[in-house]
This record gives structure tokens, sequence and C-alpha cells, in this order.
């Protein structure tokens, strides 16, 4: 959703409609004069959105994503991605509230989940460590000039437990660093850990 126009419409498209809602997404909103029309319809979708499955919060910079993820709803494929997030320091933040309020907010059992954001180890763990009972079937994760090692504790905390199904990975720096990335392919010891350590029924 590339631009808010009218949020009364909005409003009243969603009380009318919003039980019939399964599927919702902002996208990447750069522009900051639309920070209070995404909050008010974010307090909207809360209230009146009660069937969710899918959720795309867009930019995670409003505590009310995690109120909406965590309210009751049926959502089963959670997407959050910073992939045009422009300004290093606040994707950075971002990435950082998102490990830390992102984990203890999950449905115990998750179709899907797409993290492409900047991954540091500290909140890494915190987010390891309050999503410990979650069962993810399908866990993409983009790690986005982010700290290296990081699959380490993916493969402590998450794989050796069997608390995913299927796992991809792609570990990305900005053009600034010359364009490096690694996709989990491409990494044979780790690829190979991680084959043995996914549930057999899989294959």
């Amino acid at each position: 959703m590339n631009e808010i126009l009218n949020v009364e419409s909005l409003l009243l498209l969603l009380q009318k409609f919003g039980d019939y809602l399964e599927n919702f997404g902002f996208g990447f909103i750069e522009e900051t004069k639309y920070d209070e029309p995404k909050r008010q319809l974010l307090e909207f979708i809360l209230k009146y959105c009660t069937n969710l499955i899918y959720f795309d919060p867009g930019t995670p910079d409003d505590i009310n994503i995690y109120s909406l993820i965590q309210s009751g709803q049926n959502i089963n494929y959670l997407t959050i991605e910073l992939d045009d997030f422009i300004y290093h320091t606040i994707y950075k933040e971002y990435s950082s509230n998102v490990l830390k309020n992102l984990g203890q907010v999950l449905p115990s059992n998750l179709e899907y989940l797409c993290l492409s954001i900047s991954f540091n180890i500290h909140d890494l763990k915190i987010f390891l460590n309050n999503s410990q009972n979650i069962f993810i079937k399908k866990l993409l994760i983009k790690n986005i000039d982010g700290e290296r090692d990081i699959l380490f504790y993916i493969k402590e905390y998450i794989m050796k437990k069997e608390r995913v199904k299927y796992f991809a990975f792609l570990d990305a720096e900005n053009e600034e660093n010359e364009g490096y990335n690694k996709e989990l392919v491409f990494l044979k010891d780790e690829a190979k850990c991680m084959a043995t350590l996914l549930p057999s029924d899989q294959y």
C-alpha cells in the first residue's frame, strides 16, 4: 500500500467487511506523512478484522503491530521485511525492536514466518528465548547488513529442537559492502548440518 488517501473511507469499509478480511499488508511506506494514517489503520484492523490469516506490517514502527499479532487473531502467515529501508541507523533500530518484541506474541504454531531484517546476536537470543515454545513450519530469514554467525544460534535454538520444518536463509550485506551475500545452499557445511537437524519426514 503505497498511499493511504482516505482513512475515513477505509474505516467504513473495515467496519462493514472487516470480518471477511483474511490478508492484509501495508508494504513499504517511506514518507513520514503517512505515519498517523497507518497508526489509525492498525487500530481499525485490531478492532474490526478478527479473521486475519496473513499480515505484513510494512515498516514495523508501531507497537500496535505486536498487539495485533497477540490479539487472538488467526494470523498464521507473517512477513516483516526491511529490505527497502534506506536509513541505516533506523532499520537497525526497527530490526532490534522486532527481535525484542515479536517472539513473545507469536502463536504457538505458525505456518510461515519471513524475517528480512538486520540481526544482531544479543537481540536474536532474546527472540529465540521468547519463541522457544513455538513451532514454525516454514521459516525464511534474510540477514541484512547484520552480524555474521547467526546460523550457529539458529541451529542451537531452533534446528536441534526441531522447531521448524522448512528453513531458508540468505546472509546479505548492503551495496556499501560490495554486495556480499550468501545463501544457505552455498554454505555447504552449514547446509549439511541443517539437513541432518531438520525433521526427517520432510524428505
